[in-house]
């Protein structure tokens, strides 16, 4: 026959485990909202339609910190204005973009996408070839005709460092909640 001893906690001991217990949640909640939960609002037409004016998405932090952007990835990066913006990859760094007759060529292939995501109207800058630095990518949003993004002079190719996160999921209007792919 075998005897547990059952240890008598003392206040002080149960208070400390107490704290611990706390500090290890509020740690815990701190880094899932920070990593995986910071709210941005969507201004602006320039994603439409995937994403409209007004609609709140959650972005991820620790996608990039862990990983590098891909082709396609919807994402936050700074401005030089240090505005936030929205816009999709679509080139990435060491690739020359450049888009002729309303189709956009990367390497000189073809783009393959689909919903309408391998075509602008507007070349812009990437009229003639648009090559990418190791740390540079070239960004469009969806709204291709409603869209200032890197075909244009002001914005350009975007650097790796302005890059803050990966929008992941929408979270408003409540009827369209759901994941951004």
């Amino acid at each position: 026959m075998e005897f547990y001893q059952v240890e008598e906690t003392t206040p002080l001991r149960r208070g400390i485990r107490w704290i611990v217990d706390v500090v290890v949640v509020i740690s815990l909640a701190w880094f899932v909202a920070y990593g995986f939960g910071t709210q941005v609002k969507v201004a602006g037409q320039s994603m439409a339609p995937l994403l409209r004016g007004d609609d709140v998405v959650l972005m991820d932090r620790l996608a990039y910190d862990f990983g590098t952007p891909e082709r396609f990835d919807v994402v936050v990066f700074e401005r030089e204005d240090h505005k936030s913006n929205i816009k999709r990859v679509i080139g990435l760094p060491g690739e020359v973009v450049q888009i002729t007759d309303g189709v956009i060529y990367i390497d000189g292939q073809r783009l393959e996408a689909e919903n309408g995501l391998d075509t602008s109207v507007l070349a812009g800058v990437a009229e003639n070839p648009v090559t990418l630095g190791e740390d540079e990518y070239f960004l469009l949003g969806d709204n291709r005709d409603g869209s200032e993004d890197s075909r244009f002079v002001n914005m350009g190719n975007i650097k790796r460092d302005q890059i803050q996160g990966k929008i992941w999921l929408r979270l408003m209007p409540l009827l369209d909640i759901g994941l951004i792919e």
